[in-house]
């Protein structure tokens, strides 16, 4: 094992960044190009993601190696948590542009509209008349046609249920690690695994729910705009966030991670319990409230 005391890992040149930009931009453009309805654009899609994937794969098993070589000391260490905060911060920021928006259109946009009237000045009787100051809406004149909320029990509940239980089993496994209970760590993170992506399963049959029977759709007016939003975009990171504790799950099982040297294990931990408030917040803003 190689010694690190008295130095700080520096990375020698990595040709895997540039392989992200490339899948990265590849799939952007592809994209623009399949919603302009261009033919290419599918596969251009797909040859991005293709890159993208092998990237993420040569990159973590090039991370994984320098670690489990002895490379990293605990300068690197705190580097890494650092890095990770930071991450996670600017997450919290992100979901907190929705969160504000879905506030602001509850509690001023909407009743602004209903309260500017009519007479000089004033537009709303010309541009939607009778609109109303009420939420769920769906737009002024019946924009987004008509549609059924979605309440709060029922799926997103189980759902709940579901992502609470993880955190619970994610806990669970690190304590296996830190207690040097390797089958105690694969077990719980088996669990974590499998109910986070039982997590986007039932997340896929609400959305099928909404579209097909309750007529709530990404174009229902503000309210299917900000509910699609933030439970699609949270959706991502759960997935996200599983095939992370997927590859920790595989480490694991192939005798990688000690109780001083985990850091991959506790990034995968912090990721999955942010994902977790971040659905409490929306269980209660968006489905209760």
């Amino acid at each position: 094992m190689m010694s690190t005391q008295g130095a700080y890992y520096i990375p020698h040149k990595a040709t895997w960044p540039i392989a992200a930009t490339i899948g990265l931009m590849t799939s952007l453009a592809g994209f623009a190009n399949y919603l302009n309805g261009n033919a290419a654009g599918s596969t251009f899609m797909l040859v991005g993601l293709s890159i993208f994937i092998i990237m993420i794969g040569g990159w973590f098993t090039l991370q994984a190696t320098e670690s489990e070589t002895g490379m990293y000391n605990k300068g690197v260490g705190i580097s890494y948590r650092m890095a990770m905060m930071w991450f996670i911060f600017s997450e919290i920021m992100f979901f907190a542009v929705f969160f504000g928006t879905l506030w602001y259109t509850r509690n001023l946009s909407v009743d602004w509209l209903a309260s500017i009237g009519d007479g000089p000045g004033r537009s709303s009787g010309m541009l939607w008349p009778s609109f109303e100051s009420v939420w769920p809406t769906n737009g002024p004149g019946d924009i987004g046609g008509e549609f059924e909320p979605m309440g709060a029990f029922g799926l997103p509940l189980l759902n709940t249920l579901i992502l609470l239980t993880s955190g619970v089993t994610c806990t669970w496994a690190h304590h296996g690690l830190i207690e040097k209970n390797r089958s105690q760590l694969i077990k719980g993170l088996a669990a974590t695994v499998t109910l986070g992506f039982l997590f986007v399963a039932f997340q896929a049959l609400e959305y099928q729910e909404a579209y097909h029977e309750m007529g709530l759709t990404l174009g229902s007016g503000i309210y299917g705009s900000t509910f699609f939003m933030l439970t699609g975009f949270h959706g991502f990171h759960v997935c996200v966030g599983a095939i992370i504790l997927t590859v920790v799950l595989f480490r694991s099982s192939k005798g990688h991670f000690t109780p001083e040297n985990h850091f991959a294990f506790e990034a995968a931990a912090w990721y999955w319990h942010f994902v977790d408030v971040v659905w409490l917040g929306l269980f209660i803003f968006v489905y209760m409230m």
